[in-house]
């Protein structure tokens, strides 16, 4: 290189370095900015995309894309803009959207077969078949290699209880004679059981308005499975008369038996699945005397999702509406629940357990009211995914040990409640939460440990009964065949006495037969009217003794009004109980009234009526007879007179039933005192009846002396007996016609 090339190099060198210098000390230009050496670099404006104040958005269909001096928006795959293009300038602003590749492009899914359409999807396409065709995959959109096939072909069960045929958009099902899909072509027919109906009308009768509401959901239910078209029907008046119907059924706390509950239930749920695709609210709540429902509705294309919950008074359900709608919806677009709780069913389902195994000393009771969930889904007996209901408790003083969660089996001895598929989750003191994996109607029960009475306490009571037994045997064959002492009073003592006998006899031999529970409720009627009567000829002995110590009446009652007060009041008493509610006869224990109840009052009652009369009675004519103590034999010792009165005044006292005052003494379940009292009392009250109006009745004794001396003694000493006997006879019949007591 010559000398003047190399100066010629020198001068351009130095411009550079000058303009570089001079360049650095001014401001970069825009989309630069300068270095910590004072060099302009290029500055990255997608860094700041996300700054709402930079200016440099591109929206969620776009992403920056940095350029030298300044940035693009770039469209994501499948978008473009309003323009059509793939990118904008952010400082113009514009925006990016879906590509219709569909509308654009035509034969895009026809390699899937002619029965492929094309759907546009973010961010492309999809290819998806034909109303009344499936993909060969089973898979909504196709997949590579996928064809769709008539859906009649591929799947047989898609219409249920119908046929399957195509038509110009899409399948159809026609039903089968007694199957209907309630108008919905595209939906799976079911089979209506209108048989359900037909029994309910054979059995109701006699109520008009009951086979009113039978008969029409019978028509209904008949129209629908044999007419093309979906019967007109009005949901919400529908839904009305069947809960009027339940509530006459359960008018006045009925008690139904199994059968009968099995029946009221299946009725309910034919009768909601029947009513609810007709209901025109999508959640409705009704509120009636003795029943309360929800019901919720899902209406609307595909298939809903996710929890849902219900709730009466008395319980709630919580469950998934993928599980109330099923895998195969019998009707797509429409699911419906339904949670209805009965107010007095669980007095009649108290004692059908039959179906749950417990041990010998647990006894069981109903702890909740009973509710029915009815869902769309035609097959619940085995879900996958459990409901969870919750129970308040019934109010209640027993102290359950445990709370079970039970459902209605009504193919168990006609119907029982039973534990299988439900578990108890939590129990609270007010509240049980269950889980169940099927659906039918379903309550809680509390299991309780039976506190069994001592075997003294047995003793006491065989032994006792059964000594009064003989003893009123005796008094029976005494005042019905010994002549001689026949008189009104004894006739009062001799129907005292076959009252207490029979009830006696009833209670030894059927108390615990509570196997059968008709044999049971016949036991404890028979109880309750022959201890009532017992009661009622109890208050005429007392009014007899009034009238005799105190009043001074030799005449006495007519025949015929003893035997109105003796035996027609506790008939009265008894036919009106079981008109008004036959099931307080018979409990799960023993052969007796329901005592948990106000039915208990119906023997209570009358007894502490005939008590307290007895007991005043009583005072009045203790008092009347001290005073004849005193003036018949002023001179008697004051120790033999307390003596004489104190005897005369509880063997009266326990004849005229205050023993059983001590049954109202008797707190808790476990014996006391109290019991024991109470039990040898009454157990031995035959034996009281028959020393106090036998042994200590003087003529009774005499003539038990003939006999024992006509069958036992020598002729000799019989003839000095009857011979030293003659005066005496004849003050027994004195006495006989004035009625007045030995004592």
């Amino acid at each position: 290189m010559t000398t003047r090339e190399l100066l010629l190099l020198a001068v351009l060198l130095s411009l550079v370095e000058r303009h570089n210098q001079t360049w650095s000390m001014s401001e970069c230009p825009q989309g630069y900015s300068s270095n910590a050496d004072g060099v302009c670099i290029d500055f990255d404006e997608c860094e700041g995309e996300k700054d709402s104040q930079s200016g440099y958005q591109c929206g969620e269909d776009a992403k920056c894309a940095n350029t030298n001096g300044s940035s693009l928006c770039k469209c994501n795959d499948g978008f473009e803009t309003t323009k059509g293009e793939q990118s904008f300038d952010p400082l113009i602003g514009d925006k990016c959207s879906d590509i219709p590749e569909c509308d654009r492009e035509k034969g895009l899914c026809e390699k899937h077969g002619e029965y492929a359409e094309c759907r546009n999807s973010v961010p492309f396409y999809s290819c998806i078949c034909k109303m009344g065709f499936i993909a060969s995959s089973r898979q909504e959109i196709l997949a590579e290699g996928d064809n769709c096939t008539d859906v009649c072909k591929i799947d047989k069960t898609i219409c249920g209880n119908g046929y399957c045929q195509q038509g110009k958009d899409g399948h159809v099902c026609a039903c089968h004679p007694g199957s209907s899909n309630y108008g919905n072509k595209r939906s799976r027919c079911v089979e209506l059981n209108c048989e359900v109906f037909t029994n309910a009308l054979s059995q109701q009768e006699s109520d008009p308005d009951v086979t009113s509401v039978l008969r029409m959901l019978k028509g209904s239910c008949l129209n629908l499975s044999e007419s093309e078209t979906p019967t007109s029907l009005d949901g919400e008046e529908f839904l009305e008369r069947l809960l009027s119907m339940i509530d006459r059924l359960l008018l006045g706390g009925t008690v139904l038996d199994n059968k009968q509950v099995s029946f009221i239930l299946s009725l309910v749920e034919s009768s909601l699945g029947l009513i609810a695709p007709f209901m025109s609210k999508n959640r409705m709540q009704v509120s009636k005397a003795h029943t309360e429902l929800e019901m919720v509705l899902f209406k609307g294309p595909g298939f809903p999702q996710g929890p849902v919950t219900l709730s009466t008074k008395h319980a709630k359900l919580q469950m998934q509406w993928e599980t109330a709608a099923g895998k195969n919806s019998t009707y797509p677009g429409f699911t419906a629940l339904s949670l209805l709780s009965y107010s007095t069913l669980e007095n009649s389902t108290n004692r059908s357990f039959s179906g749950i195994n417990v041990t010998k000393n647990i006894s069981l009771q109903m702890n909740s009211k009973v509710v029915t969930v009815k869902v769309s889904n035609p097959d619940t007996a085995a879900l996958q995914v459990p409901v969870t209901l919750t129970f308040n408790h019934l109010p209640r003083t027993d102290k359950a040990n445990d709370s079970i969660c039970v459902y209605w089996d009504s193919e168990a001895d006609g119907g029982s409640w039973s534990t299988d598929g439900c578990d108890t989750l939590h129990s609270g003191a007010n509240y049980t939460l269950c889980s169940c994996k099927h659906l039918s109607s379903f309550a809680v029960l509390m299991a309780l440990h039976d506190i069994e009475d001592p075997y003294e306490m047995k003793v006491f009571t065989w032994v006792g009964l059964t000594l009064s037994l003989v003893c009123l045997f005796l008094c029976i064959l005494t005042f019905a065949l010994i002549r001689s002492i026949q008189s009104p009073r004894n006739s009062i003592h001799l129907h005292l006495c076959l009252s207490l006998f029979v009830a006696n006899l009833v209670f030894l031999c059927g108390i615990t037969r509570t196997e059968n529970q008709t044999g049971c409720a016949v036991v404890a009627g028979l109880l309750h009217y022959f201890y009532l009567a017992a009661f009622c000829w109890m208050c005429l002995e007392g009014i007899q003794l009034f009238r005799m110590v105190v009043l001074v009446f030799n005449t006495s009652f007519q025949t015929v009004r003893m035997m109105a007060v003796g035996y027609g009041v506790p008939a009265v008493i008894v036919a009106i109980s079981a008109l008004v509610n036959s099931g307080g006869y018979g409990t799960e224990k023993n052969c007796w009234l329901n005592l948990k109840g106000p039915f208990r009052w119906s023997f209570f009652g009358p007894v502490c009526f005939i008590i307290t009369v007895n007991i005043f009675f009583f005072f009045v004519t203790v008092c009347k007879l001290a005073q004849k103590f005193s003036s018949l034999n002023p001179d008697l010792d004051n120790l033999h007179k307390i003596k004489a009165f104190i005897i005369t005044a509880v063997a009266q006292l326990c004849v005229l039933g205050t023993t059983w005052i001590f049954g109202c003494f008797q707190f808790g379940n476990s014996p006391s005192a109290m019991s024991y009292v109470f039990t040898i009392l009454n157990s031995l009250q035959g034996v009281l009846i028959f020393v106090m109006h036998c042994l200590l009745y003087k003529p009774v004794r005499d003539e038990y002396g003939k006999i024992y001396s006509r069958f036992f003694a020598p002729q000799k000493m019989y003839s000095v007996f009857t011979s030293s006997q003659s005066s005496k006879a004849q003050n027994s019949k004195s006495s006989k016609n004035t009625g007045e007591s030995g004592l």
